[in-house]
């Protein structure tokens, strides 16, 4: 039987995958839940919908309740926050060193991360705030950490990609995951977590790793790795993805008669309005807003533009008000 999902559910859905805050993901829940059609073939969507509420309102008084300082809090920074999650000797730390300047400890045996440590990435003119974990196990996650993970704007998953156990690694990690709900595989047609991920598979230099690699793409084809080297073998690509799986944009802002101030860009969600952009620019532009000026998406340069213009990345806006 078809579900016969309307386009008002299936934004609501888009709504809920990249709400980041508890009272975001509510919103678009309670949303979903109005706008889809009860009958039969949706029943198991409808109950997936009331349990991911309950859970959230459960998550919310949990978060009322604790009081003092939390450990495993990192506050977010830059244009986006990604946390990584491996296995002891995954290689988290030698990676997070790699691309910031954290002052991460990298040794030759397990356990030298005991608490979140971030560090900010360079990426074109901005950065994205990378945060080291203490590792997890096939058993557990170290408590504290699941809400670390679900709090990040994406995840990054890492494995040994020239240890022996590199698949037993790399499923143990998404089953871990995926039933501390902070990951979803869910088939298609059902509600998919909030969280988006990549999977970095470290060590592609030593000698096991390529075959390794080969391995694990024919037995597992529905997961796309990431194979790289702390030393730069495939970090420039990685770069650019964590940036595109933050789902954000970068525009600058142009004051009339002047150039665009390249230096620091405004960071905004992809699908973002220039009526939004004007928004985070100043509260009070929204209701003063003329018109708008955009370079670079629109067709010609400088060319005036509705209210809900689309801003894609890179775009210059000069705001009229």
């Amino acid at each position: 039987m078809s579900a016969n999902l309307t386009p008002q559910y299936h934004a609501a859905v888009d709504k809920y995958r990249r709400a980041r805050t508890i009272e975001e993901k509510e919103a678009a829940l309670l949303e979903m839940h109005a706008l889809i059609p009860k009958h039969k073939a949706t029943e198991k969507i409808q109950a997936d919908i009331k349990r991911r509420l309950s859970r959230l309102k459960d998550e919310s008084k949990k978060k009322k309740a604790v009081k003092g300082f939390d450990p495993f809090a990192v506050e977010r920074e830059g244009a986006g926050q990604i946390v990584l999650a491996g296995y002891p000797n995954s290689g988290k730390s030698a990676l997070v060193g790699a691309l910031t300047r954290a002052r991460v400890k990298i040794t030759e045996y397990p356990y030298a991360t005991a608490l979140p440590i971030s560090g900010m990435m360079p990426y074109k003119d901005t950065y994205i705030q990378l945060v080291d974990t203490p590792p997890v196990t096939a058993e557990a996650i170290p408590p504290g950490l699941t809400g670390t993970f679900k709090g990040a704007d994406a995840l990054l998953i890492v494995i040994d990609l020239s240890s022996p156990e590199c698949l037993e690694q790399l499923e143990g990690m998404i089953r871990l995951l995926e039933e501390r709900e902070v990951i979803d595989l869910s088939a298609e047609g059902e509600i998919a977590a909030s969280l988006p991920f990549l999977i970095a598979a470290t060590k592609i230099d030593l000698p096991e790793s390529e075959d390794n690699l080969q391995i694990l793409r024919e037995l597992r084809p529905d997961l796309v790795l990431e194979p790289i080297s702390c030393h730069g073998a495939g970090l420039d690509g990685l770069r650019q993805k964590l940036f595109d799986i933050l789902g954000v944009i970068r525009i600058y802002g142009k004051a009339a008669g002047r150039d665009p101030d390249k230096e620091k860009p405004f960071i905004l969600r992809e699908g973002s309005t220039v009526l939004e952009f004007a928004e985070v620019v100043h509260k009070d532009f929204p209701e003063k807003l003329k018109s708008a000026l955009v370079w670079g998406s629109s067709r010609f340069d400088g060319q005036a533009v509705a209210h809900d213009y689309i801003l894609e990345d890179g775009d210059i806006v000069e705001l009229q008000v």
